[in-house]
């Protein structure tokens, strides 16, 4: 009894990350499952193994057409998000002035609301502000909510990247008659680079997958995460699944790649 509470001890930590592996993994392998069912009306019940779903993701009526308004959405916010917030970061991190803690806290506050709160003072503005000047509810309402709560990701994560960066590597650019352009794109912004790069796959993955606030200020138009819901209504396709885990296989790819790609600078650096 001892000796099986100390094993239980010593891997407890090991124990606790795998049960919680595969809390997170149980719901993407059933969706990989799924996108195999050869279902007749319903594919919530196992009927049986095909891989014509695979063969024709575009089978499922609206699924590709909201794919590609969700992919059209997620480029524009990421975009115009992280120029925007990396700019927000700059001026927070390296410049003083007056109301500079007020906006670190406005930065913040897109981030600790609540996604419905967002979303209904944001259709409250299009349809009593905006519509005035021709602004409709749609593709354009989407992509404007989906700019503001992204920035403040960027400026978080930029902001970080910002502050541990070592000031001496700078100075010595500047000491060796590097001008300010020079020293910031010869050395500052390749330091800065990865953190932007993580806060525009940050901003993409968030404005992908957003459904509350999308549901509010969407009106007629249909990303892939609302034709998910409104199919669940009826059972959501195989379809939607194919998609679904092909997005999050993509994902795990550029992951890997970037640790790889770090690994190798690392190693070309040592």
């Amino acid at each position: 009894m001892t000796a099986a509470r100390r094993w239980v001890a010593d891997h407890f930590a090991m124990i606790v990350a795998l049960f919680v592996l595969v809390y997170l993994f149980v719901p993407v392998a059933y969706t990989f499952a799924f996108s195999f069912n050869d279902y007749r009306k319903s594919n919530i019940t196992w009927v049986g193994f095909t891989t014509k779903h695979w063969a024709n993701p575009c089978g499922a009526q609206g699924a590709c057409e909201s794919l590609v308004v969700s992919l059209q959405v997620g480029a524009i916010a990421t975009v115009l998000a992280t120029i925007l917030g990396t700019m927000i970061a700059f001026a927070l991190v390296r410049h003083r002035f007056r109301g500079r803690t007020t906006s670190n806290l406005i930065v913040f506050i897109p981030m600790a609301t609540p996604e419905i709160v967002l979303g209904a003072s944001l259709l409250t503005i299009f349809v009593q502000g905006f519509s005035n000047i021709g602004l409709r509810l749609g593709f354009w309402t989407i992509v404007i909510a989906h700019i503001m709560f992204c920035i403040s990701f960027v400026v978080v994560t930029v902001k970080a990247r910002l502050q541990s960066l070592d000031p001496r590597l700078e100075e010595a650019a500047q000491d060796l008659y590097a001008g300010p352009g020079g020293t910031f794109w010869r050395v500052t912004f390749p330091l800065v680079l990865p953190g932007i790069v993580s806060a525009a796959l940050l901003s993409f993955s968030l404005s992908f997958d957003d459904f509350i606030i999308t549901n509010f200020v969407s009106g007629d138009e249909t990303t892939f995460p609302k034709f998910v819901y409104t199919s669940y209504l009826r059972g959501i396709p195989a379809q939607a699944n194919v998609i679904g885990f092909s997005m999050f296989a993509i994902a795990v790819l550029l992951v890997i790649a970037g640790q790889v790609i770090g690994n190798a600078r690392r190693a070309n650096k040592g």
